[in-house]
């Protein structure tokens, strides 16, 4: 391969970790709280909620109904609003946190609902308002399995990163449309896909080594 066509690969490596860093952060700052507010109004929990928790349940589910590569082209006039184009790896940001800010949600509402109810119960016989028990005992206990939620999140989000250079928005998935698919060149599909394999690989061991290293049930196992 060329020294042109490796720097080719490492510009578009580059912009896909732009699009995956910058939208998988925004999906976890909007998600979260969504996954949080779908396991508190939820049956029997701390504010519980029925009538909220269907409505912001069913929303969310039609969110993750959709297709990344229908939603992509879906949400182009909301993608230009926001960015003023809908080519590039800005504009790409838009429909990759869009995408997963509901899976964000939902894969956060399953961590949370693995907590130990009777913490929370503990929690509130010692007088902790709602808000505190949500950051002090919710959250914390829940972090090892919001980790590895965020991990899922984040390799999802680098294919959906390369679906998008289908249209466009540049990143590893364009540069393997353009010279590995329609200019013939084999070696570059080849490159592409060995650097997403090392990628994808490389990001789910830092996730699962993080969500181990928070799990403070193996540590009490260990000590004990």
């Amino acid at each position: 391969m060329s020294q042109a066509m490796l720097e080719l690969l490492w510009d578009a490596l580059v912009e896909t970790l732009l699009m995956v860093g910058v939208s998988s952060a925004l999906s976890a700052l909007l998600g979260l709280p969504l996954g949080v507010l779908l396991h508190v109004t939820g049956r029997g929990q701390l504010l519980e909620h029925g009538p909220f928790n269907r409505l912001l349940g069913a929303v969310v589910n039609a969110g993750r109904s959709v297709p990344f590569i229908i939603l992509l082209v879906a949400i182009i006039p909301f993608t230009r609003l926001v960015v003023g184009t809908s080519l590039g790896t800005a504009a790409a940001i838009v429909p990759l946190t869009v995408g997963a800010i509901p899976y964000v949600a939902r894969l956060a509402e399953a961590a949370l609902r693995e907590v130990d109810h009777g913490l929370v119960e503990a929690a509130q016989a010692m007088g902790a308002s709602p808000r505190q028990v949500i950051l002090k005992v919710l959250i914390p206990e829940a972090l090892p399995g919001l980790v590895a939620a965020f991990t899922i999140t984040v390799v999802t989000l680098v294919g959906y990163s390369a679906m998008a250079g289908a249209v466009g928005g540049g990143g590893l998935g364009d540069l393997g449309i353009r010279y590995g698919y329609q200019r013939f060149q084999p070696e570059v599909m080849i490159a592409v896909v060995i650097v997403l394999i090392v990628l994808v690989q490389g990001l789910q061991s830092a996730g699962d080594r993080l969500a181990r290293r928070l799990d403070k049930r193996r540590v009490r196992q260990e000590r004990g």
